[in-house]
């Protein structure tokens, strides 16, 4: 059996881990983010070394962007060190364990899972939107993730979906992870006012029935629908599956968009609107890291 390194570096831990074909993990480590690219270099290579070396065949990576997919670069990330940068991670983590390095964004990866394993098993297309602390879209087409002339397919977390809505950070007014985003919610709902810590928070409120929390939950909900109603008029696929905190908080969130999504499309299109949630655990970034690689080297 073939297997694959997956990487996931957050701004807090990193995780690697030796997959195998069937998609099981077969080994794991993590540990804190070092504060360089190159202590983090030097500790995968490290989790690397210590692997059973036998068959593996790539490293699959997610790492905190912008990324440039092409070149292999963090362009920039506001979770790690400035010393990130401009960094040429591909090339140096390449350099140090002797494989070769796919790096994708967490979406795209995510996505992969999905069509591997997941509610896109089989599908043809399929779009992966992610709605936790940011907004983020991963696109599979004919079992491919679909990256774009330059890389940044799928970055739509600055897509303006309400001109006069929300500031959220150096995000455009009114972008969809403004609106619709787990960070945006906890901020939306301390700005009017609510007592609360976390978006989870915000949604218990509005399930309690406080007026403030569920005006804010329902235009999260109306336009991240017109938000993928979008998509899918651009895409067409067959099916959208949403994971992430707020997404799996929100009680009936899929089924809700999807209604509001089959009310406001084409009469041809509606009965062709699927969105589902995503059953796959945290490890679906280490699954769509091994399937990025043996997809790539097929």
């Amino acid at each position: 059996m073939k297997y694959a390194v997956s990487i996931d570096i957050g701004g807090t831990n990193v995780r690697v881990a030796r997959v195998g074909e069937d998609y099981r993990v077969a080994e794991r480590v993590s540990f804190p983010t070092p504060k360089t690219p190159d202590e983090c270099v030097a500790r995968i290579t490290e989790a690397v070394d210590a692997f059973d070396k036998k068959d593996l065949v790539g490293i699959g990576m997610c790492c905190p962007g912008p990324l440039d997919l092409v070149a292999g670069l963090v362009i920039y990330t506001p979770n790690l060190d400035r010393s990130w940068f401009g960094y040429p991670l591909t090339k140096n983590l390449s350099e140090a364990t002797g494989l070769p390095v796919i790096l994708e964004n967490d979406a795209n990866l995510a996505a992969l899972a999905e069509a591997v394993i997941g509610k896109g098993k089989g599908k043809k297309s399929l779009l992966y939107l992610t709605v936790s602390t940011g907004v983020g879209l991963g696109i599979v087409l004919d079992g491919k993730i679909f990256r774009g002339a330059h890389g940044f397919a799928g970055e739509m977390a600055n897509a303006c979906v309400w001109e006069e809505g929300p500031v959220h950070g150096e995000l455009t007014r009114g972008s969809i992870e403004a609106v619709a985003s787990g960070t945006a919610l906890l901020s939306r709902g301390r700005s009017a006012g609510l007592p609360v810590s976390s978006a989870k928070d915000v949604v218990m409120l509005s399930e309690r029935g406080n007026p403030t929390a569920r005006r804010l939950t329902t235009e999260a909900e109306r336009y991240m629908a017109n938000f993928i109603g979008i998509l899918i008029g651009a895409f067409d696929p067959e099916i959208v599956i949403i994971g992430g905190s707020v997404a799996l908080n929100v009680p009936g969130y899929a089924e809700n968009i999807e209604d509001m999504v089959k009310q406001k499309a084409l009469p041809a299109v509606a009965p062709h609107v699927k969105v589902v949630l995503s059953d796959l655990d945290g490890d679906n970034g280490l699954i769509g890291g091994a399937a990025a690689v043996f997809t790539e080297t097929e």
